[in-house]
């Protein structure tokens, strides 16, 4: 936990001698401080996002979260979280609405399985140059596509709903887009040039883009300040694509730290909405750092 900078106080010096605050004073400024630091982590708003890890397995606590946020996938793009509705339902019963993430990515043309070639929307995919921009951007878009049908299906399935009712529930919460270097990218796999990375920016535009279109109006960004520079290269040109996003920033120790963190810098311009940690119940668990940005 970043503690306040402590200031010292000007003391008064007589006969050369120099006022030192009594032991007890100093432990028991130690324990306001310590009491203040408790009360503070401890009033924060927490959310837990569980996906296809906890499949089959126990889930968090009603009792330890506001809300959940979902994993759509299983992992990667073009996946499907087998357990969603399950999910789905246990977050129903926290006392705020649900939230959805997805798996983001940009495998390249001679590593995915779903490369768009010869899809001539919402960008055209030569086979002439299949690892352009716009591919990478047309890869995106049908994987933002996939995700919020796979999300859509589940409230479909939960609350018994037709599919357009059902479309609608999935673009009424919050989307976020996973951005980590475990998942494929041509910056990560390959040479880390701007030419790939330009590329994976078009990817994510391009899944941001989707989930837009599908009515989605709370878009915000999961990942750290080291791994959107190595897929996105962090650059000023690249942050204005996005605008001014939520950001949810991973990797930290414990709750007073993510408390803390909430204070940080992110990885582009816009608010910080979470800040992830992992509980003592085996969990991630996400400090509520501020509400969702005006539609």
């Amino acid at each position: 936990m970043r503690f306040s900078p402590i200031f010292v106080s000007v003391v008064t010096v007589s006969m050369v001698m120099t006022a030192v605050p009594a032991a007890s004073e100093t432990i028991g400024r130690a324990a306001e401080r310590a009491v203040a630091l408790r009360d503070e982590t401890e009033s924060v708003g927490v959310a837990r996002d569980i996906s296809f890890p906890q499949c089959g397995g126990r889930l968090p606590a009603l009792s330890s979260g506001s809300d959940g946020v979902l994993g759509a996938n299983d992992g990667s793009t073009f996946t499907t979280n087998p357990c969603l509705v399950k999910e789905l339902a246990w977050a129903k019963r926290l006392p705020s609405a649900p939230a959805f993430y997805t798996n983001t990515g940009d495998p390249g043309p001679v590593r995915a399985k779903h490369w768009p070639i010869g899809q001539t929307s919402p960008k055209v995919c030569s086979g002439a140059d299949p690892n352009s921009v716009a591919c990478s951007f047309d890869y995106g878009w049908n994987a933002g596509w996939q995700a919020f049908g796979v999300a859509a299906e589940a409230a479909r399935r939960l609350h018994h709903v037709d599919v357009e009712s059902a479309r609608r529930r999935a673009a009424n919460v919050e989307w976020w887009l996973d951005v980590e270097t475990m998942n494929s990218w041509l910056a990560v796999s390959g040479s880390p040039t701007r030419a790939a990375e330009q590329r994976d920016t078009a990817s994510l535009v391009g899944q941001y883009d989707a989930l837009r279109f599908a009515g989605v109006e709370q878009i915000g960004i999961y990942s750290t300040v080291y791994q959107w520079g190595l897929i996105t290269g962090g650059t000023r040109a690249v942050n204005a694509q996005f605008g001014p996003t939520a950001q949810w920033l991973a990797g930290y120790a414990s709750k007073a730290a993510a408390t803390a963190g909430c204070s940080d810098k992110g990885f582009m311009p816009g608010t910080v909405r979470m800040t992830q940690y992992l509980a003592a119940d085996g969990f991630d668990a996400d400090v509520i750092c501020a509400g969702p940005d005006p539609a």
